[in-house]
């Protein structure tokens, strides 16, 4: 099985290190293209205005200076004489919950690779704190990956993996789950004055309330399980077409 890791977190990332250990694991045919720099909260965002330079760092280990997008799409079109089994990205640092998954590079890298066709998972560490760093991850993700990389998985989708803020003998198991919501706030916004004079404002990040629905990622993971999410690129809400149709017909 030919897999390709990659991240948001960049190729230095300590959960990207912790991914390629644990991919090798599950195959000899891994490689890596992620990109130079942390891009956390890229989302799918594309580079058009700027070129995209590839740094080859050993036979199969690349960096791109852009976003986990940009290394998805060069590495599936530069790197291979035929393209990879599976696309898997993470580890991020943090969790990956609710409506946190339009904002965050580590699923859009793995959306990229689904849009090609290719299956692909995404991991997430919740931290919170916890000082526990990546230790659900490093004792379940192998466990977790197997069955997965298995699953008939229907076009353009993805599966998104999150493990508890907990030591890997804590986690009470895997649960499959729908995707929550939270309840209010983008995190928090710091402004303040430059040394100039010009105001600036800088988007901060906090813990948000919600209500855990039952059913959810968020509740999974509150509850200590490891949540997974299978996750598609339609966003159309087809139970208000014929209500949107309406108002244009006759």
């Amino acid at each position: 099985m030919r897999i390709l890791l990659t991240n948001d977190d960049g190729i230095h990332a300590p959960g990207f290190e912790l991914l390629e250990q644990i991919a090798a694991q599950l195959s000899d045919d891994v490689w890596v293209c992620a990109p130079a720099e942390e891009n956390s909260g890229a989302g799918h965002s594309l580079t058009l205005h700027l070129p995209v330079r590839l740094r080859q760092h050993s036979e199969r280990r690349f960096s791109v200076t852009g976003t986990p997008t940009d290394a998805v799409n060069l590495a599936l079109r530069k790197l291979f004489d035929r393209p990879p089994d599976l696309v898997i990205s993470g580890i991020n640092n943090g969790e990956n919950l609710g409506d946190d998954v339009t904002y965050s590079g580590t699923i859009s890298a793995a959306m990229e690779g689904a849009l090609a066709g290719i299956p692909a998972i995404a991991l997430s560490q919740a931290m919170r704190d916890s000082g526990l760093g990546f230790a659900a991850a490093l004792g379940w993700a192998a466990k977790v990956i197997r069955p997965l990389a298995d699953v008939p998985m229907a076009p353009r989708t993805v599966i998104n993996v999150n493990f508890p803020p907990l030591a890997a003998e804590a986690v009470k198991g895997v649960r499959v789950v729908r995707q929550g919501f939270h309840d209010y706030g983008r995190g928090s916004l710091v402004e303040g004055t430059d040394p100039r004079g010009r105001p600036y404002y800088w988007f901060g990040l906090h813990d948000i309330e919600h209500t855990l629905d039952h059913g959810t990622d968020l509740e999974a993971v509150s509850d200590g399980y490891i949540s997974v999410t299978p996750l598609h690129v339609d966003l159309t809400h087809y139970a208000s077409l014929d209500a949107v149709a309406e108002r244009f017909s006759g």
